[in-house]
């Protein structure tokens, strides 16, 4: 039986030859990613379960990015983000997109802003891979053929420990989307005109895969911003097969 592409996907990360919707499978993850919000209490949860001396299972799989509670004077929301600069500098983790520069304890100048935005730009969104992040917005990532979906502090303090998650094969929605797009509407005219016509729950737990001509003539900006709005309809993830367009994008950014 064919299977679809997150199919194909879930199923070369569990190590099955086949996975079918509605299946409960343990899969292996490509990259975790948490931020200010979210990380103290996954990394509060990690410790807890693992040991307070428990090393994650792939510190070069991790990327930290602090990007709420930034440049400001309250001291709990900073407290926030020693927090994540801390767990960096005892794990060791390679991608911690800080702040401060530590040099000078000032702003840095190559900080990398918004989570959603950083992950693509930094080289960390692949295609085929699995991405996981603690934000509802991480299925911003399948723009770039890939499974990315948002989850919770417990999911995500169990991947710091093993490098897994089980998860169950949602289904899928394909929308094929042809024609030219109008100079005066923008992909986020176009997703918010399909969460209307199936309903904010319309994509309950599915994925909400987009091809056609419209979708390929998009820019990876564009592509993004189809992908990062489907939690809005419900949806598990989103997802875009990867062409010429995402390999440009993604040259220079990643191996």
């Amino acid at each position: 039986m064919a299977m679809t592409m997150v199919e194909k996907i879930l199923a070369k990360a569990s190590g099955k030859s086949t996975v079918t919707p509605g299946e409960n499978i343990w899969i292996d993850v490509d990259v975790l990613m948490t931020h200010d919000v979210c990380g103290p209490g996954t990394i509060g949860i990690f410790k807890k379960e693992f040991g307070e001396d428990a090393r994650v299972w792939d510190r070069e799989k991790i990327v930290l990015i602090p990007d709420h509670y930034i440049f400001t004077a309250d001291k709990r929301a900073n407290r926030n983000v020693d927090i994540l600069r801390d767990f960096a500098q005892e794990q060791n983790i390679k991608y911690f997109y800080d702040i401060i520069d530590r040099s000078n304890f000032k702003a840095n100048p190559d900080y990398k802003g918004v989570c959603h935005v950083a992950l693509a730009q930094e080289g960390h969104t692949r295609p085929g891979e699995v991405l996981f992040g603690t934000d509802s917005h991480t299925c911003n990532a399948g723009a770039f053929g890939q499974f990315a979906t948002g989850i919770g502090n417990t999911d995500a303090a169990f991947i710091l420990g093993t490098g897994k998650l089980l998860v169950k094969v949602p289904a899928t929605m394909r929308f094929v989307l042809n024609g030219e797009m109008p100079d005066y509407l923008l992909a986020k005219d176009l997703i918010l005109q399909i969460i209307g016509d199936i309903s904010v729950s319309g994509a309950t737990y599915r994925t909400m895969e987009f091809a056609g001509e419209t979708v390929e003539q998009m820019t990876m900006e564009e592509r993004m911003t189809l992908c990062n709005m489907v939690i809005e309809a419900g949806g598990k993830n989103g997802v875009i097969a990867a062409d010429e367009t995402t390999f440009k994008y993604l040259q220079g950014r990643t191996d």
